[in-house]
Parts: C-alpha cells; structure tokens; sequence
C-alpha cells in the first residue's frame, strides 16, 4: 500500500516536529507491509432512580491510533569490496533514533511529537505511545544487524484545534420536559444537551430547589446552552 509518484516508489519518513531533534527524519528503507488504524469513543451508563431503566450517554472519544511493524536490515549496505568489512550495527544506524520519539526531551519536559508521512497515502501527526523491538540477526559478535519494531502512535491535536473544530452544540430554543417517573434532572441533562453536568442549567430556569425531588406529570423548560 504505498505512493508512487513518476513510477518512483515512495518511501516513509517519520519526522520529528519539536525538541532538540527537530528537523531529523527516520527514513524507512523497507516501507510496512500493512498499517493499522483504530478510533474509538467512550459511553457512559446512567441509572434511572428505582425503575431500572438506563440510558447510554456519550462522553468523549479517544485518540485516533496508527499501528505497524517496520523492517530495519544494514547487511545489504555491505557493497563487497572487503571481504573484512561487516554490517552495521543496526541499532545505531536505524532503531536508537526511534526510542528518541519515546524519551523525554529536555527542551518540551515531554517526548517530542512526529510526523508519519508515506506519499499520498497517509500523514499522520502524532506522538509514539508504544515501541517494541525484536532484533532477528547477528554478528559473530554479538551485534544485531536486522530488527523489526512495532509501533503504535496516537494522534496529536492541539488545544486550538480542539477550540477551532469541535463546538458542542445544543437546542437553539427552549423546549418543554414532561417528567416522567424515574426522571432525574442528571438523566434528562444528558439526554438533551448530551452531558449529565448541565443539570443545574435546568433547575437555574425552572427554580427547582431539590434536583431529587421531580414529580409525574410536572413540565420542565429546556434552554439552549
């Protein structure tokens, strides 16, 4: 599942955003032979008081993930001049510049954020949450010379894109509540505005002194937020 721009195959880069290592790349040499995507939200469960009734309510979502296993190999970088000469350490070349993404840099007091980029195909901003590495070759020695590390990063967004592109919207005009048995000021929050911590915005307009007490058949106004 790789780009091709010209006929030419595109390689993936991982590019380090902020920190001491701003500005340096990971080139992959051996693009993933698959990647994974995952997104999911949390819910909540409410109880109604003494009718066993419950509803689900949405509380926030999670990061999206971006998961892979890339390949790291120096002993196709040995051009056969020396019959002496042996492959690099693997460790240097290739998989020490990936626990940088995991380490706290001094400059941000946090690991720095990156880039995942493989041609058109994806782009992905984010931060490494896991790494794992398996090393599968060996010099005499002792040194590893091929590895496979698997990956998962989540997705980074700042504060001001969150202000810029999620705004919880509500009603845009009052509404009318017919208190069922069971209903709560919490449960009838969460219902309309999608949020249980709003209940005081309805007992403010209807001047309910007691949030517990509702009573059957009693009519509630809803304002918008």
């Amino acid at each position: 599942m790789s780009g091709t721009h010209s006929g030419k195959l595109e390689t993936a880069q991982i590019l380090i955003l902020n920190g001491k290592k701003e500005g340096k790349t990971i080139d992959c040499k051996f693009n993933p032979s698959e990647y994974t995507v995952g997104k999911s939200v949390n819910y909540g469960e409410l109880k109604a008081t003494g009718s066993g009734a419950s509803i689900m309510q949405f509380v926030d979502g999670n990061a999206e993930t971006l998961s892979m296993e890339l390949f790291f190999d120096t002993t196709d970088e040995l051009d056969g001049s020396d019959p002496n000469q042996q492959a690099v350490d693997v460790r240097k070349q290739y998989t020490d510049m990936i626990d940088t993404l995991l380490a706290v840099d001094g400059e941000l007091h946090a690991p720095p954020v990156c880039r995942f980029v493989w041609g058109e195909g994806i782009d992905f901003t984010a931060m490494v949450e896991h790494a794992e590495k398996r090393f599968t070759k060996f010099l005499p020695s002792g040194v590893p010379i091929r590895a496979r590390v698997s990956l998962q990063f989540t997705e980074y967004k700042t504060a001001d894109y969150h202000k810029s592109k999620v705004s919880p919207e509500s009603t845009d005009k009052t509404k009318r509540w017919t208190v069922a048995e069971g209903d709560t000021l919490w449960l009838i929050a969460a219902e309309e505005y999608g949020d249980s911590s709003h209940w005081r915005t309805i007992a403010d307009k209807n001047d309910v002194q007691n949030p517990r007490q509702l009573s059957a058949g009693d009519t509630l106004e809803l304002p918008p937020l």
